[in-house]
């Protein structure tokens, strides 16, 4: 869990921190032969998230239909004063996940109003991205300082905790626990608590239970750039794998699962047939309208997201709602035993 510290790149506003843990990430290949040899047939979603995939969720996040974005921003544009509030002391503002930090910004921007100055820690695994969006703030705030780590969330928030800096709020923001499979949205709390001092806050975006006509066009929409986004997998399997899939042959299918409460993504073959990964001298057998499920988002009601966190360590404070109540954002505070 120890990080390097790279060499400070804008005077003495910015650090970049790189984890040397060594990580057992299982290969592509590894994932793609137990997902495809299972029943029924399975690919990570982490997957998704090449240049080109994750060049089409930008496009996603920016579709009439496709509510999420749209709606957590207008939520902090309402509440961001109110959320830097919670606070008496200046904090440190740790973002999950950070990527360019297009809506945090309007969180740094209240802070900023409240404590005239503010350290702000982005925690990404894309070194390019942290480096280009902490140039770009610090340009645009000059009472900003930030330390970014190019890291797994756990290894930084651990190497944080026992920094004598004040209080922390961490940000795991655009209901990114909605992509967790419930035993793993569990964990992640756990093992987040785990890092958090008493004075320390969790502010996690939540997109909530709604009927499933307003569902499933998120993740349906009518330019089928979701499609686009489900099908580049197979692109990329293509490509990484020396793979045939022909794209003609795999659909783009949403399905509304009541039962467990998620919107699921799946490529169902549209004809029987034989797909084979030339790199890895593999072959996998479909059969017409046999899917491959790519990706589950779980959508929770106040009363599982309560029980939820309180599993995994927290009390919810305070949550903050559109007009609507299709989405939330909420402050968990650790709790001692």
């Amino acid at each position: 869990m120890e990080l390097d510290t790279l060499t400070n790149l804008t005077e003495e506003r910015l650090k970049v921190k790189i984890s040397r843990q060594d990580k057992s990430v299982e290969s592509l290949a590894d994932d793609v032969v137990a997902g495809l040899s299972a029943n029924p047939k399975t690919l990570p979603p982490k997957y998704f998230y090449d240049k080109v995939g994750s060049r089409i969720f930008e496009e996603i996040c920016d579709l009439p239909e496709y509510y999420p974005t749209r709606t957590e921003l207008a939520i902090l544009e309402n509440y961001a004063d109110d959320i830097a509030r919670q606070f008496d002391e200046p904090i440190r503002l740790i973002e999950l996940g950070s990527g360019n930090s297009f809506k945090t910004r309007v969180l740094i921007e209240a802070f900023l109003r409240r404590f005239e100055t503010l350290h702000y820690m982005p925690i990404d695994i894309s070194k390019s991205i942290l480096v280009k969006t902490a140039n770009d703030l610090l340009e645009q705030y000059p009472n900003l300082k930030i330390t970014a780590y190019v890291s797994d969330y756990h290894t930084a928030l651990h190497a944080l905790k026992n920094q004598e800096m004040g209080g922390k709020l961490i940000l795991f923001l655009g209901s990114n626990i909605g992509n967790f499979e419930p035993e793993q949205a569990l964990n992640f709390l756990k093992k987040t608590f785990a890092t958090m001092n008493d004075d320390d806050r969790l502010l996690m975006g939540v997109d909530l239970m709604k009927d499933e006509t307003i569902l499933k066009p998120a993740y349906d929409d009518a330019e089928g750039v979701t499609a686009k986004f489900n099908q580049n997998l197979l692109v990329r399997l293509n490509r990484e794998l020396d793979g045939d899939f022909d794209l003609s042959k795999f659909r783009h299918k949403i399905v509304f699962n009541g039962e467990h409460g998620r919107i699921e993504l799946h490529l169902e073959s549209t004809e029987n047939q034989t797909v084979s990964l030339s790199k890895i001298d593999q072959q996998f057998e479909f059969e017409q309208g046999e899917t491959i499920h790519t990706e589950n988002s779980y959508k929770y009601s106040p009363e599982k997201l309560t029980a939820l966190a309180e599993s995994g360590g927290f009390e919810l404070k305070t949550s903050w709602f559109d007009g609507n109540k299709w989405f939330s954002l909420n402050l968990l505070r650790p709790i001692d035993d």
